[in-house]
């Protein structure tokens, strides 16, 4: 991997950036530089055809400063430990912009679950969050979905830790089912607080939702949330891509056609939808999506997509960060001297860790809230949080990344610093 597109170098050359900017403390800085905790363990299993097969997970915890760690679980043959190390870090970030009471984690399994049967599935979530558990817990750490991992896996994993503990902990991890501790709006949050930036951030810039048009690479569950938020707002979705290609149409792809399309489907892939085109791979179809000409290019897939190799295609106006890190600083440079606004992702795609956060005081308080008060306070927390970015970013003449930064690392400083150093 090529220092550019590492994700822990990135994250850390992010921090010392702002550090310059808002004179960190020397020894704060040294200090938020490294995690907290980093735990590797062997994941064996018995596969379906009787064989042993040993896999690698991860879980990090990179801040409890501001409270327990908080972060998502992803299943995926390319995680590293220092990708990992990067989304717990910006994990941190990201709470504390919009200034809920977590600190970040991340944890994850080099795995590929599309080569893997349910049951066996059922058996790498159930011994990793057997190994895991030892620093893991509602007043401790709290896990949750991420990429390939979902409802279901979290039912095993709070199954798996409740059963270690002898009584039922709901409160152990977020994103589960209804029946389970979950809460209403959780699974399409990351989405809607996409949403509502955009909507922000067009009134900002002075655009019509209307007439705004957009491009979303990556079409998973952020994505298609996205999707389907800003298609309701009347906003024309005129590219998507996945895993197997991208759609385009110029007038606007029919998103609840499309969403309907991809229900029926064993794959759940846009392969295969009727549109003005498609472009088989997904190389290529990123490729020709970051072309277009649009208000609002939205990257919903992985880590560094957006790079000084393909940075010169870009002619989007605004760029709203749905995954993590899709842009690396190199390319984030560029994009700023070419005067294309972005929205960084520790503050775009907050929301599901926001809802997540109404996930976890939910369980802990056994009383569980209606949908329209998770929205009304979902959209409170995102609104407010954007409005003191964009403030920051004006009144200091800076990017929305570093405003962002600036907001959320000043608060861990801040904490790190009452609470002093033990011992």
């Amino acid at each position: 991997m090529s220092e550019e597109l590492n994700p822990y170098k990135i994250a850390v050359q992010q921090l010392d950036e702002v550090a310059r900017e808002i004179n960190l403390d020397e020894g704060i800085h040294e200090k938020l530089k490294y995690p907290k905790r980093i735990l590797t363990v062997s994941v064996p299993i018995y596969l379906e055809s009787g064989k042993i097969k040993v896999y690698q997970g991860y879980r990090v915890q990179h801040s409890i400063e501001r409270g327990p760690a908080k972060g998502g679980i992803r299943y995926h043959p390319d995680v590293t430990l220092d990708e990992i190390k990067a989304l717990a870090m910006w994990m941190t970030w990201k709470c504390a912009v919009v200034n809920i009471p977590y600190g970040g984690a991340k944890g994850g399994v080099v795995c590929n679950p599309a080569e893997m049967t349910l049951k066996e599935l059922e058996h790498l979530t159930r011994r990793y969050t057997s190994e895991i558990g030892i620093i893991i817990g509602p007043e401790k750490d709290i896990p949750a979905p991420d990429v390939n991992t979902n409802p279901a896996i979290m039912s095993w994993m709070m199954d798996t830790y409740s059963m270690n503990k002898g009584y039922s902990v709901p409160g152990v991890v977020t994103g589960k089912p209804l029946a389970l501790g979950g809460s209403k709006g959780r699974f399409t949050a990351t989405g809607k607080g996409v949403a509502i930036i955009a909507e922000d951030i067009l009134k900002k810039q002075k655009i019509g939702i209307s007439s705004a048009t957009a491009a979303i690479q990556g079409y998973g569950n952020v994505g298609r949330a996205t999707a389907t938020f800003l298609h309701g707002m009347g906003v024309s979705i005129v590219a998507v891509s996945d895993k197997t290609g991208g759609l385009f149409n110029p007038d606007g792809i029919d998103i609840g056609m499309l969403n309907k399309y991809i229900d029926s489907k064993d794959d759940c892939s846009i392969k295969g939808f009727k549109s003005d085109g498609w472009v088989e791979g997904s190389k290529e179809a990123n490729r020709e999506l970051f072309k277009l000409t649009v208000d609002l290019l939205i990257p919903a897939a992985l880590e560094s997509q957006i790079t000084t190799e393909n940075v010169s295609d870009i002619k989007a106006t605004i760029i709203i960060e749905a995954a993590n890190g899709p842009i690396t600083p190199e390319a984030d440079a560029i994009l700023n001297d070419k005067g294309i606004l972005v929205v960084p992702d520790i503050l775009a795609n907050a929301g599901g860790v926001t809802v997540s956060y109404f996930e976890w005081v939910q369980d802990l308080q056994a009383m569980f809230w209606k949908e329209k008060d998770v929205d009304k306070n979902l959209c409170e927390v995102i609104h407010k949080a954007f409005h003191r970015v964009y403030g920051i970013s004006k009144k200091r003449g800076v990017s929305m990344r570093m405003a962002a930064y600036i907001l959320a690392v000043q608060r861990v400083a801040d904490a790190a610093k009452m609470r002093g150093l033990y011992p």
